[in-house]
């Protein structure tokens, strides 16, 4: 991990079934959608999937089961198809905010 990566926590985290809320300490939100957030997980085999040029499909109905820390540079989130290996640093989700609109 490039220390470079490191941003702040949000200062609150509503998880969804359909995806996450996130309160960041300048009182600004990003909301991310579970197929947004599996679709850019960035484990290693979804890595090496991409690289081949592979992606798998986002199941219908893909909902966001639960999430757990990740040290303090973000969060390891399961969906409900099973995956469970990805960690997404808070600068990624920052970053995806982009992808929902």
């Amino acid at each position: 991990m490039n220390v470079n990566d490191v941003h702040p926590p949000p200062v609150a985290v509503e998880v969804q079934p359909t995806g996450l809320v996130l309160t960041w300490a300048e009182g600004t939100t990003t909301q991310l959608r579970a197929d947004a957030l599996r679709t850019a997980c960035r484990c290693g085999d979804c890595r090496r999937n991409a690289v081949a040029g592979r992606t798998a499909p986002v199941a219908a109905g893909l909902a966001l089961v639960t999430v757990e820390a990740a040290g303090a540079y973000g969060l390891r989130l399961i969906f409900s198809d099973g995956h469970d290996r990805g960690i997404y640093p808070w600068s990624l989700m920052r970053d995806l905010e982009d992808l929902n609109r």
